[in-house]
């Protein structure tokens, strides 16, 4: 069960559900609330499919380049950590990803959406190293898979609600939960960085 919740909060803080609000509201700036939901599920459904990818064969392509994982543990676990520096220091996950859309094309933006705002490089990186064949059973990767599920569905029921939670909370509330989420992300990259650097030195 401690696993279970561990691995829960850290795939929540990475993929970061409330952060995503606002990027949701800016990309369906004028669209009707139908148009709305249906880049919301279509952002959803892609962000799903990339991060599935990365559970079924991220490991697969390390074990092809000979890539130990424990060393893309500590790899990844310092991309994570200066995921969650920007998260805590720097611009807004709105300001930051409204930079990437096109203002004549907001029907088709599911990127920045889907990518790299649902889907982010350190979203990535946390569900191969929480599916690490050596360390996690099938039973136990399925489990983390479920638990992805479980996070997109709620971040689908949160985007169809999203212009009702940001009139309560702001886009400047989004953006101090964004950055407290930074700091617990912090915290477990580093927690993750001691555990990977002693399985090396214990080999």
């Amino acid at each position: 069960m401690e696993r279970w919740l561990t691995e829960f909060v850290k795939l929540w803080v990475v993929i970061d559900p409330i952060g995503t609000l606002p990027v949701f509201l800016a990309v369906t700036a004028g669209m009707s609330k139908a148009a709305a939901r249906r880049v919301a599920l279509h952002g959803t459904l892609v962000a799903f499919i990339v991060l599935l990818f990365f559970i079924l064969l991220g490991q697969v392509l390390l074990t092809a380049m000979e890539i130990e994982l424990s060393s893309f543990q500590i790899a990844g676990n310092i991309v994570l950590f200066l995921f969650a520096l920007t998260m805590i220091f720097g611009e807004s996950k709105l300001d930051e990803d409204k930079k990437l859309l096109s203002s004549s094309d907001l029907e088709k933006a599911v990127y920045p959406l889907a990518i790299p705002s649902i889907a982010s490089p350190g979203a990535m990186l946390t569900v191969m190293t929480v599916t690490d064949n050596a360390r996690f059973s099938i039973v136990e990767q399925t489990e983390t898979l479920i638990q992805v599920g479980i996070i997109l569905a709620a971040l689908l029921v949160l985007l169809f609600c999203a212009s009702h939670i940001i009139a309560v909370i702001g886009n400047a509330g989004a953006s101090i939960i964004s950055r407290v989420m930074g700091l617990i992300l912090a915290s477990v990259a580093v927690d993750g960085f001691v555990k990977a650097a002693r399985v090396i030195v214990a080999g």
